[in-house]
């Protein structure tokens, strides 16, 4: 099996989580003062787990030889979806905002998905994908949650 499948599923998921930092960023800039510290501090999380997924992904193409700078992508629709969400948000409202974040979340885990699914994608990044998208899953759910509660106030 070639790293170059690897390489270009990792750069795929750098894509991803590039967006999700702006995409959680967004959120923050668009979620009006004082009314939801609880979710500016819970994106905050979010932007710091995609920065750590980004290193360990640039780390392990590094020492693939490969290169993090470009390359085509095999999942590109599927980065693309944070950006219309970042595009998305409406007026700061919570359940908006949540909702849209969730819409990029689950964008986020079908990427991670058809990575992992890949049959070039070698096993030893798989474990490391798999141990991404669990988290990633894990904070999915926590958004779900908070919308879903937003929702019955």
């Amino acid at each position: 099996m070639s790293h170059n499948a690897c390489i270009e599923a990792m750069n795929d998921l750098i894509k991803i989580n590039n967006d999700r930092i702006e995409g959680y960023e967004k959120a923050i800039e668009e979620l009006q003062d004082g009314e939801n510290s609880d979710l500016k501090s819970l994106f905050s999380e979010m932007i710091s787990e995609s920065r750590t997924y980004k290193s360990e992904l640039e780390r392990k193409i590094i020492s693939y030889g490969g290169s993090t700078d470009g390359g085509t992508t095999t999942s590109g629709k599927l980065y693309r979806a944070w950006m219309d969400v970042r595009a998305a948000f409406s007026g700061g409202n919570r359940i908006s905002v949540l909702s849209n974040c969730e819409a990029g979340e689950d964008a986020a885990q079908k990427a991670y998905k058809s990575a992992i699914e890949d049959a070039d994608v070698m096993e030893e990044t798989k474990v490391l994908l798999r141990d991404q998208q669990q988290s990633l899953r894990s904070s999915h759910d926590k958004i779900k949650a908070l919308r879903d509660n937003a929702k019955q106030q």
